[in-house]
């Protein structure tokens, strides 16, 4: 069994981790950290882990961690770049789960993340995680930053489009809605019960952090600039994803081109599910998998492509598609303790 250390394991993504490796087939978790809760158990934090995994939670330790085999590495954005290099410094494979080596360009940092990145060289070596576009690189990293969750259903939903050049790569509305476990653990005003049920807003208008992140790849995908107009909402649920994507498409581009070619790149995907007409995706049909749902329409009256995905945020949009990189990065089946 591959022991496996995961760095911040009491927030929501660690948690998933542990529970996602507890029935993987090839690997376990073996050593868990925690500042918050370090002297208690996992099953402490999480009690649904009793008699599962009773692992110690402990302060970050690098000799421990040099004594597991893969490294998860799930802490707050702006904390990882500090603690990764030393991670590697193991000699062991990391899969990031913040944002912190996913641009390419060190000086955007400041601007959408707040901080100047203190580990730049490690951005070029970064490889982006998103197993359906970039699995033959990831096979081969040794540091792989994984998806942020809004991006990773958008660039499923678009990548395919933009690569084939049937769609033009201005003028994209992006209305995407995120249950509150994706604004992490850490108690927040805006978050408390009282504040977001029975309530639906938007958030980060024009400035939330994946707009680059999504620029960049979908970009690399079109072979020219893309540019997005991106609008996330917070939903008064726990988990899941669902983003309506608005596009206006090429002369003479049918319905049936656009299925041929969502067929064409994701017929063959363990994770990708497209829906058949007329089915829409939805987050109760995701939650708590690792699948990301798709379905589309062909607006003749407005010329307008409408792309609807549906993703769970805390699997798909992290932990789930974590694992799915360290079983690229191992030479493991990409289901495995995925199904």
């Amino acid at each position: 069994m591959l022991k496996v250390a995961i760095v911040g394991a009491t927030g929501y993504t660690g948690r998933e981790l542990v529970h996602i490796l507890l029935r993987h087939p090839h690997a376990r978790p073996y050593y868990l950290t925690s500042e918050s809760f370090a002297g208690q158990k996992i099953s402490d934090v999480y009690p649904q882990f009793r008699q599962l995994c009773d692992l110690p939670l402990e302060k970050l330790d690098l000799e421990k961690v040099a004594q597991c085999d893969f490294i998860f590495a799930a802490l707050p954005h702006g904390t990882s770049v500090n603690t990764v290099p030393q991670l590697l410094q193991t000699g062991k494979k990391v899969v990031d789960l913040s944002g912190d080596f996913r641009l390419q360009d060190a000086a955007m940092y400041p601007q959408w993340y707040g901080y100047e990145h203190t580990a730049p060289e490690l951005l070029q070596q970064s490889v982006y995680g998103l197993p359906e576009v970039n699995r033959v690189e990831i096979a081969k990293a040794t540091l792989v930053a994984n998806p942020g969750c809004y991006p990773t259903g958008v660039q499923l939903a678009l990548f395919p489009l933009l690569a084939e050049g049937v769609v033009e790569s201005e003028d994209i509305i992006i209305d995407a809605k995120s249950g509150v476990s994706g604004a992490g653990r850490t108690p927040k005003q805006a978050l408390h019960f009282p504040e977001c049920t029975e309530n639906f807003k938007a958030y980060k208008v024009t400035g939330h952090q994946h707009i680059p992140e999504m620029e960049q790849g979908l970009s690399r995908a079109a072979g020219r600039p893309v540019t997005l107009l991106f609008t996330p909402h917070l939903v008064p649920m726990i988990r899941g994803i669902l983003s309506t994507i608005y596009l206006r498409v090429k002369p003479l581009v049918t319905e049936a081109l656009i299925g041929e070619i969502y067929t064409k790149y994701y017929e063959n995907e363990a994770f990708i599910r497209l829906l058949p007409s007329p089915e829409l995706p939805e987050t109760k049909n995701v939650s708590g998998t690792n699948f990301c749902d798709l379905a589309y329409r062909l607006d003749q009256r407005t010329g307008r492509l409408i792309v609807i995905s549906a993703i769970d945020n805390l699997v798909k949009g992290a932990a789930g598609q974590a694992v799915q990189n360290m079983n690229i990065m191992q030479g493991w089946p990409e289901t495995a303790g995925l199904q």
